[in-house]
């Protein structure tokens, strides 16, 4: 099948889609592909993506981030599953149960994002799930390898034609999404690394949900210097007054006489 076809073919399962034409729900489908991640970084990585998106945007329900879910674009074919994903435009919580996989033709939004986490187990994140994130029509491709020591470990890829083209700069900004996406160094459950956050506009990284427990107990903190301080200045400036009112009183002048 060519690109085109398969695209033409996607897009009209996703538009003629009938609830009663007996299509499996995510429910009747497995929720991954059942391979167990090698490195921790799989899961830690896309998870912390993650919990920032649900501190940065936690006013927002019209998104949704998968961490190690099948994505499934034809109830005949095996999901594809990203170590991470984003999609905009759908609900964030179904209900209680919350989502088993990300099914296209119920869900009828393709992710703008996938992320796939390269460990010494290669599986074709530079060859097949490109092609395949391609024909599915995901805008934006990022892969991230730690363990490259020459080239760049994190590369954004955006779909133009039909084809994956390189994005310059590090944090790269993705337009459609309005953030932007980078690598520095950090702690994150108490490992000390180089981890993936999203950063604004300007550049400026958005802050982990444990940064920002950390910065507003250091805010609470200082205020409540700032309060004894103030307390301890008033206090001394009482008692300085008590002394000139003695001062005062031993001269024979009489403050309750003016």
């Amino acid at each position: 099948m060519t690109l085109l076809s398969f695209q033409i073919s996607a897009e009209t399962m996703l538009l003629k889609y009938n609830p009663r034409q007996c299509l499996p729900s995510a429910e009747d489908l497995p929720d991954s592909d059942d391979t167990p991640v090698d490195n921790e970084l799989q899961d830690l990585i896309p998870g912390l993506l993650k919990a920032i998106l649900a501190l940065i945007w936690s006013q927002r329900m019209d998104w949704f981030f998968g961490v190690d879910m099948g994505i499934y674009s034809h109830p005949e074919e095996d999901a594809i599953v990203p170590d991470g994903f984003l999609s905009l435009g759908v609900p964030r919580i179904i209900d209680s149960d919350l989502r088993l996989s990300y099914v296209l033709w119920e869900e009828k939004e393709v992710p703008l994002l996938v992320l796939e986490v390269v460990s010494q187990t290669r599986r074709g994140e530079y060859s097949h799930k490109k092609q395949d994130y391609a024909q599915l029509g995901i805008l934006y491709y990022a892969i991230y390898n730690p363990l490259r020591k020459r080239k760049p470990r994190l590369e954004v890829y955006q779909l133009e034609a039909g084809e994956y083209q390189l994005l310059e700069g590090e944090p790269v900004w993705l337009a459609k999404i309005n953030l932007g996406i980078g690598k520095e160094q950090g702690t994150y459950q108490g490992i000390t690394r180089e981890w993936l956050y999203w950063y604004d506009e300007q550049g400026k990284r958005y802050l982990t949900p444990e940064e920002t427990i950390s910065a507003t107990q250091q805010q609470l903190q200082s205020t409540e210097n700032r309060a004894l301080v103030a307390e301890k200045q008033l206090k001394q400036e009482r008692q300085r007054a008590k002394r000139l009112e003695a001062l005062l009183r031993e001269a024979g002048i009489d403050l309750d006489d003016n």
